[in-house]
């Protein structure tokens, strides 16, 4: 059986704050060309479409170029003879070539324009294929905003990238460098003229390309913590509004929208900027070439088609010179959305087991692109434990059933300051097979961290942790989760009917297997809805109660019969009668597997065999719950509710 997939409400101490940090930037020594590079695995599948849209768009630019010489050829020849027939003639091959240019630029992006779709898939598919893997503790660090900016917002700017942009940087440049060698060869002088603004403008490009990054990233970094404010505001919209925050909310909104709106103005000012020098100075370049022309025109030393040609020329390259500021907001823009999805990708995935499929490592190389829908269900338990987890480490059969084992177990979160001791320390605790083991302790002193360390949600950092005598970490995740399911406090639902949300926890289940998941989880309310259990429950399963959430996800637990149940207060939200149907269920599932259970009431920790009692990260005590109310005084405090662990 696998694990339920449910976000787990780590008892940290201290989380580390999730998303931007108002002074992110590029980092030190940041290169746009080799963030750009860091897209090449994406872009190889389609680099023969890339490299011919190139050719196909610097053909269409250069012929662009043939009017000017067109005209020429008809100043200089039939204007210059009164020849009326090669006018028309040098008319209809103006028109020819116009045609050809627009058709040109049609195949371009006729040639980009699936394929680009195809990359954007790929990375998006790729970022969520790579989230899934990611350790809890990645989640519990990053905003859920600053995640869907990343594969929203910046994947868009990619694709839109190289669509235009970087097939443009390389046409323009190209076109820039043969309609100068064309000018050059029509008049050098004039040529060296409107090539003095080259330098400085390289300069101002420079200067531009280094403020424009910084605010570039901090526009995208606000626009995640806009989301993640978005988001959390209508998740959390009856705390909203049961508490009269909906103006606190909208003040907030409006500060990110103006911190925003401040850094996207400052991107103006300096695009504005940077696009009026670079158009100023090769304006003023011009000017001077067209009074130095006419010079020579009237001197006899220059034809009036050769100027005519030259300035023509010099118009249409307007254009490719002008673009250059806009190209390298676009590239810089796309530099920082390549680094801000990288930053998620090169976030290290749980450790891989040594039996782990290679298939299960991230990598960057695109793959088909998937469809978006419900998670998918993980691997069914048929309640046998798979072949590894019944063999010890030399392969040889363990008809023991150990059953579930903690030894010397110490767990620290990877954020936690060097100097701050662990959560769990020394854990040294044994469930056995068939057994139901009660976890009993104060708040904070780490139960649900313990909880999650058995499907490898977190990782231990020391000791083992073994199922019937076989060290998890020898278990890859899709064995392990086969073997061991989870119910969390609180409950996760996805999109999708409550029939789906149930049969998540196990692949081959059918109608059987669900109605006995949903009759001992006391979930028959599904039946009374508008369509039983092909009822969509919406999004976090809000359009139902605390209360049936809870025992969607209960049942989402026992559906594949597990070889082992991990249940975190799973009863919480019950009210008294129907927590009383629900454990008396429960039970014929508990004697039937092996358990480790959350509890902070006495009637949960009744449905224990035995009681293990959790205090300042150690099993303090182990023991029946009328063993432990004798002989432990602060285990009789948490069940007198003298304890502060009563929420």
């Amino acid at each position: 059986m696998a694990a339920t997939g449910e976000a787990t409400t780590t008892e940290r101490e201290s989380p580390s704050p999730g998303g931007a940090r108002e002074d992110a930037g590029p980092a030190k020594g940041r290169s746009t060309v080799r963030s750009l590079l860091r897209l090449w695995p994406y872009v190889r599948p389609i680099r023969g479409r890339l490299i011919s849209a190139a050719l196909v768009a610097i053909v269409a630019s250069c012929m662009s170029l043939v009017i000017p010489i067109t005209l020429k050829w008809i100043v200089d020849g039939p204007v210059a003879d009164r020849d009326p027939s090669g006018a028309w003639l040098g008319g209809a091959l103006l028109l020819v070539i116009g045609v050809a240019e627009a058709a040109l630029f049609g195949i371009r992006r006729w040639l980009v324009a699936r394929p680009l779709a195809s990359v954007e898939a790929a990375m998006r598919a790729d970022l969520y294929r790579h989230l899934q893997r990611l350790p809890v503790s990645f989640h519990d660090r990053w905003a859920s905003g600053q995640l869907l900016s990343r594969a929203t917002t910046d994947l868009q700017l990619v694709r839109l990238f190289l669509a235009f942009p970087l097939t443009f940087l390389v046409v323009n440049g190209a076109t820039i460098l043969i309609g100068f060698a064309i000018l050059l060869a029509q008049d050098w002088h004039l040529g060296l003229v409107l090539m003095v603004p080259a330098v400085p403008m390289m300069i101002l490009c420079s200067y531009f390309e280094k403020r424009y990054s910084l605010a570039a990233r901090k526009a995208q970094d606000q626009i995640g913590d806009l989301t993640t404010l978005v988001e959390e505001s209508v998740l959390g919209i009856r705390i909203v509004k049961g508490f009269g925050q909906h103006r606190g909310q909208a003040r907030a909104f409006r500060a990110l929208g103006m911190r925003l709106r401040e850094t996207e103005l400052r991107k103006g000012s300096l695009l504005a900027s940077l696009w009026a020098l670079i158009m100023t100075l090769p304006e003023l370049a011009l000017g001077a070439a067209l009074v130095l022309g006419t010079v020579q025109v009237a001197d006899g030393d220059l034809s009036a088609g050769t100027l005519v040609a030259f300035l023509s020329i010099a118009l249409a390259l307007r254009w490719p010179v002008e673009s250059i500021g806009f190209l390298i907001a676009v590239s810089n823009d796309t530099a920082t959305a390549t680094d801000r999805y990288f930053e998620v990708m090169d976030a290290p995935e749980a450790d891989a087991s040594p039996v782990d499929a290679p298939s299960e490592a991230a990598g960057t190389a695109p793959r088909d692109p998937v469809v978006a829908g419900p998670p998918a269900a993980p691997a069914a338990a048929t309640g046998a434990a798979p072949a590894s987890a019944s063999a010890d480490h030399s392969g040889r059969a363990d008809p023991a059933h150990d059953g579930l084992r903690f030894v010397d177990v110490s767990f620290r979160y990877p954020d936690a300051p060097p100097d701050s001791p662990p959560l769990l320390r020394g854990v040294n605790l044994h469930i056995r097979s068939g057994e139901t083991m009660a976890l009993v302790g104060t708040t904070g002193s780490g139960k649900t961290t313990l909880t999650a360390l058995v499907p490898r949600l977190l990782e231990h950092t020391e000791g083992r942790i073994t199922v019937d005598g076989v060290d998890i970490t020898t278990l890859s995740r899709s064995e392990l989760r086969a073997l061991v399911a989870v119910a969390f406090e609180e409950p996760t639902l996805f999109s999708a009917t409550a029939g789906e949300n149930v049969l998540m926890g196990a692949a081959d289940a059918g109608p059987r297997e669900l109605e006995r998941a949903l009759e001992v989880a006391q979930a028959g309310f599904v039946h009374a809805l508008p369509r039983g259990v092909d009822t969509q429950v919406g999004e976090q399963g809000l359009s139902l109660s605390g209360g049936q959430r809870q025992r969607l996800a209960l049942a989402r637990a026992v559906v594949g019969n597990p070889r082992f149940l991990i249940l975190d207060d799973p009863l919480s939200a019950l009210d008294v009668h129907t927590e009383a149907l629900v454990e008396a269920a429960l039970r014929q599932v508990l004697a039937k597997t092996t358990a480790l259970v959350v509890a902070h009431r006495p009637s949960t920790v009744l449905l224990a065999d035995r009681v293990a009692l959790l205090s300042h990260g150690r099993v303090s005590a182990v023991g029946t719950h009328h063993e432990l109310l004798r002989t432990n005084a602060e285990y009789a405090a948490l069940m007198s509710g003298e304890g502060s662990d009563q929420s």
